[in-house]
C-alpha cells in the first residue's frame, strides 16, 4: 500500500521500497533505489534547476565549513542552490524527505531533528573526489541523501557516484547512475563515495538528516 503525499499531485515510495531502505541501512550502511521518487516531481525539479542555471543564481560549491571554507576545482566541480521552500516542487519533496525521517527514527532510533538539501549542477568534465560527508565524533549530518534528475542518463554518460566499503574504503561496493528517480541513502560518516567525471551536464540534490549538534543558539552546521 503506498504512502501518498497530501499535495494536489502525488510523489511516493511503497512500502516495500521503504522496507528496502531501512533493511540497507542497517545491513551494510547504503541503499540505493530506481524510481523511488515520482517522475512527475522529478521533471519539475530538473526544470527548476535549470531555470536556476540560467538565471546564474547557483554558487560554486566549496569544501570546508566558515572561514575554512574553500573552492578547489581539483576536489569538487559542481555548482549548488540551497533549497529554500520556494517553489511547489521543493515544498513536496521537502515533505517527502520529512516523512522518510520520521520513518527512518521510528525504524532505527537515530534521533533525526531535521533535513537539509541543496541543487547541484556539474557541468561536463566535473567530478568529486572520494570523501566522507561527516566525521566520527562529529557526525551532525547522519545520513546522506542524493536523487537524480537527469532523464535517458546514456550508458556513456559518465557522472556516476561510487560508492566504496566501509571498512575496505578502497573497494566499490556500488555504481550509480544518475538516472531521473534514483535515490541513493547513506550513512554519512561511515561510507566514503565520489562523483566520476560527468562527459554531459549532471543534475541532483544532495540532502542531508542531522541531529541537533547546535549550541547556545548557533547553528551546527551552517551554510
Amino acid at each position: 500500500m503506498p504512502m501518498p503525499h497530501t499535495d494536489a499531485h502525488h510523489a511516493y515510495w511503497d512500502d516495500t521500497q521503504l522496507s528496502a531502505l531501512i533493511d540497507a541501512l542497517v545491513a551494510r550502511g547504503w541503499y540505493v533505489g530506481e524510481r523511488f521518487i515520482d517522475s512527475d516531481l522529478c521533471r519539475e525539479l530538473r526544470d527548476e534547476l535549470h531555470m536556476l542555471h540560467q538565471r546564474q543564481a547557483l554558487q560554486e560549491a566549496g569544501i570546508g565549513r566558515g572561514d575554512e571554507r574553500t573552492l578547489r576545482r581539483d576536489i569538487r566541480g559542481d555548482a549548488i542552490h540551497w533549497l529554500d521552500r520556494e517553489s511547489l516542487a521543493q515544498r513536496r519533496y521537502l515533505a517527502l524527505m520529512n516523512e522518510l525521517q520520521q520513518q527512518i527514527n521510528v525504524a532505527l532510533y537515530l534521533g533525526l531533528f531535521e533535513f537539509e538539501a541543496h541543487f547541484a549542477h556539474y557541468p561536463p568534465g566535473a567530478f568529486y573526489r572520494k570523501h566522507y560527508d561527516s566525521f566520527r565524533g562529529r557526525a551532525n549530518r547522519v545520513v546522506s541523501t542524493v536523487l537524480y534528475l537527469n532523464a535517458d542518463w546514456p550508458a556513456d554518460g559518465g557522472g556516476e557516484m561510487a560508492l566504496f566499503d566501509e571498512y575496505e574504503t578502497e573497494r566499490e561496493v556500488s555504481r550509480i547512475r544518475p538516472e531521473a528517480g534514483t535515490f541513493a541513502c547513506f550513512l554519512s560518516d561511515r561510507i566514503p563515495h565520489e562523483v566520476l567525471p560527468t562527459r554531459l551536464p549532471r543534475t541532483s540534490i544532495a540532502g542531508w538528516f542531522r541531529r541537533n549538534a547546535s549550541l547556545g543558539g548557533v547553528v551546527d552546521p551552517a551554510h
